[in-house]
């Protein structure tokens, strides 16, 4: 019989669902369109039970100027309502340092809620400075990539924050595509010559596309301080938001800190 010419008949099936993927939190996350570290660490960093994390692109210039991260401002909306309502969202996240310092927090913060209203947002500079208080860092040793115009406005900020910023090293290089290929070794090199400042308490730092993660925990064991980064930090404080306080081994200190932790330290 010749059955290369008939169609089988197509049977409904019956099925039920469940709340989907990412019943405990729903994370939402704008990622640089030159960013080539944040959604790998994210991974890693969120990597827990009935968590899932949402990514959208945003349109940037490789090159980061003060000018260039200014721009972004327009970008953020459009880049938000790639995101969907319908997702139920528990957090969400702008993935830039250095332009959240340009832009300002408080900016990044009205554009998201203007796109989901009563969402808890963040970025990596409150949440840096949300680590660093959970951390009990008051000293800080500051370790960046940029231009010393956006570092140096990065400085402002947390002295602005009430953490003194007593020591500071700088890769001076612009391009991001450059940044996310500097390697591991050169990173924590970079911290350990940072933090081990006896003036100095803790380390952060800054770059979504510095691929700082996974050098956290070794770094602390070296310097005997805290040490955390962009993704890092912003990974934590969207899990704080998101009311998911699983404590996590082998990603420093931070990660064994609680948002409640937090608040009493304010």
């Amino acid at each position: 019989m010749d059955i290369t010419n008939q169609q089988a008949r197509i049977e409904r099936l019956d099925f039920t669902t469940d709340e989907g993927a990412g019943e405990r939190a729903r994370i939402g996350l704008l990622v640089l369109e030159s960013d080539q570290t944040m959604e790998w660490e994210f991974r890693m960093l969120t990597d827990l039970p009935g968590v899932s994390v949402y990514h959208a692109r945003l349109a940037n210039d490789v090159i980061v100027t003060p000018e260039t991260l200014a721009n972004m401002e327009a970008e953020l909306p459009v880049a938000a309502k790639l995101l969907p309502d319908y997702l139920g969202l528990d957090s969400l996240g702008y993935g830039c340092t250095s332009a959240s310092t340009i832009i300002g927090e408080d900016r990044v913060t009205e554009i998201f809620e203007d796109a989901h209203p009563g969402v808890p947002s963040t970025n990596p500079l409150t949440a840096a400075k949300a680590a660093l208080r959970a951390l009990g860092v008051k000293r800080l040793g500051l370790l960046t990539p940029y231009s010393p115009e956006v570092t140096e406005a990065m400085q402002v900020k947390f002295v602005a924050a009430g953490i003194a910023v007593t020591v500071v090293g700088s890769f001076y290089e612009e391009s991001d595509f450059v940044v996310g290929k500097i390697d591991r070794q050169s990173i924590l090199q970079a911290a350990l010559s940072v933090g081990q400042a006896e003036d100095c308490d803790g380390v952060f730092i800054s770059c979504t596309s510095l691929r700082a993660a996974d050098i956290i925990e070794e770094a602390e064991q070296v310097l005997n301080k805290p040490v955390t980064a962009s993704n890092h930090a912003l990974a934590w404080h969207l899990l704080r938001l998101a009311d998911i306080d699983d404590q996590l081994d082998g990603l420093g200190q931070l990660f064994r800190a609680s948002l409640i932790q937090e608040k009493a330290n304010q």
